[in-house]
């Protein structure tokens, strides 16, 4: 870590934002990487949509958007990593620059716009893997000029059935306008009913996660929880980036447009975990993302309601160790408290987070 923090954090930011992301990708497939036992402490396995993950902790949607390095990032560490944001047709996303750093606040805003190679390039290479072990999902989205969003998650469905360890329907993005409509009561139960009906028809029945954002007011949060449980959803990802600006120090590189991620939504991210884990009432299990950059972190949204936890910014400013930091660190924890499995975290501080006012977060 002090090495990475000295050294190569210091070239990387050298580069702008996305030179720097594009060269880590090249890293990891070059194999200059760290490497961690995933299931080094069967005391960290979570069995939930009927996949078994050797551990909580995940790669968030966002970094590997073509499925260039999925089993690089399992060798990092994580139980699982989820490829994407992929879109049916090849398409630019928004005009560079587009990737900001906001290095006082370990923060990044992005509007990328769903920037993708497309269906058929990111499909080659999972179908190029030398080894399917590890779990990886599919984040799909759709074309920013197309006419039928829902129509577009179909079609990725229909694309990677047979490639798919879960895949994760996101409308969640700010980046892509419309689309954050799909989440209201109406749209959104209609979407799921389409969702559902194909992934019948592939014949898997592989679990479907439904990413969401942090901007929900209670109303919102209630017509998504009523249209989950009405479905046949596996988990809720919560959250994707947010519009929010709240008490950031970079000065004016914190307005620029797009989604933020990183330290400053941790909290905001993590009262809607906990507030959406009461509306569902434990049925639906839940992936904590948002501000997860530490030990402390991590654990903090297992007990506000996550199974799973993933991570992309934490990963910017803290370096390729930190999964084996929250890891190790999980095994202690459970040391410390004499608990014989993270299932015992989980949810256990629920109400102390969903008591806490979105409106000053």
């Amino acid at each position: 870590m002090s090495l990475y923090s000295k050294i190569g954090k210091g070239l990387l930011f050298q580069f702008d934002a996305e030179r720097a992301h594009g060269l880590s990708i090249r890293g990891l497939q070059a194999g200059l990487h760290p490497r961690f036992d995933a299931a080094f402490d069967p005391r960290l396995s979570v069995d939930i949509a009927g996949l078994k993950f050797t551990n909580p902790l995940g790669m968030a949607a966002g970094y590997d958007k073509n499925a260039d390095v999925p089993g690089a990032l399992l060798a990092l560490g994580f139980g699982h990593t989820e490829v994407g944001t992929v879109t049916p047709l090849p398409q630019p996303g928004n005009p560079k620059p587009r990737i900001f750093r906001l290095k006082e606040d370990k923060a990044v805003i992005n509007r990328l716009g769903f920037n993708s190679k497309g269906h058929s390039s990111a499909l080659a290479q999972l179908k190029r893997r030398s080894s399917r072990s590890g779990i990886v999902g599919i984040n799909i989205g759709a074309n920013k000029t197309s006419e039928d969003f829902g129509g577009d998650y179909v079609t990725g469905i229909e694309a990677f059935g047979a490639v798919a360890d879960y895949f994760t329907v996101n409308i969640s993005s700010p980046n892509t306008p419309g689309l954050r409509a799909l989440q209201g009561a109406d749209p959104l139960t209609d979407l799921l009913h389409r969702v559902d009906e194909a992934v019948e028809k592939t014949g898997r029945k592989t679990p479907v996660f439904l990413k969401i954002a942090p901007d929900l007011t209670e109303n919102e949060m209630d017509d998504i929880a009523k249209a989950v449980l009405n479905s046949n959803i596996n988990a809720l990802i919560v959250s994707n980036t947010t519009l929010a600006r709240n008490g950031l120090k970079s000065g004016a590189v914190a307005q620029e447009v797009g989604g933020l991620s990183g330290a400053p939504l941790f909290e905001r991210s993590t009262i809607v975990l906990a507030k959406t884990h009461q509306r569902l009432e434990g049925k639906v299990p839940l992936v904590g993302v948002g501000g997860v950059n530490s030990l402390d972190t991590a654990w903090q949204k297992i007990e506000a309601g996550a199974s799973l936890v993933q991570l992309y910014t934490g990963l910017v400013y803290e370096g390729p160790t930190l999964p084996k930091t929250i890891l190790t660190g999980m095994s202690k924890m459970l040391d410390k408290e004499q608990l014989p499995s993270i299932k015992h975290v989980c949810a256990r501080r629920v109400d102390d987070w969903a008591k806490k006012d979105l409106l000053t977060n």
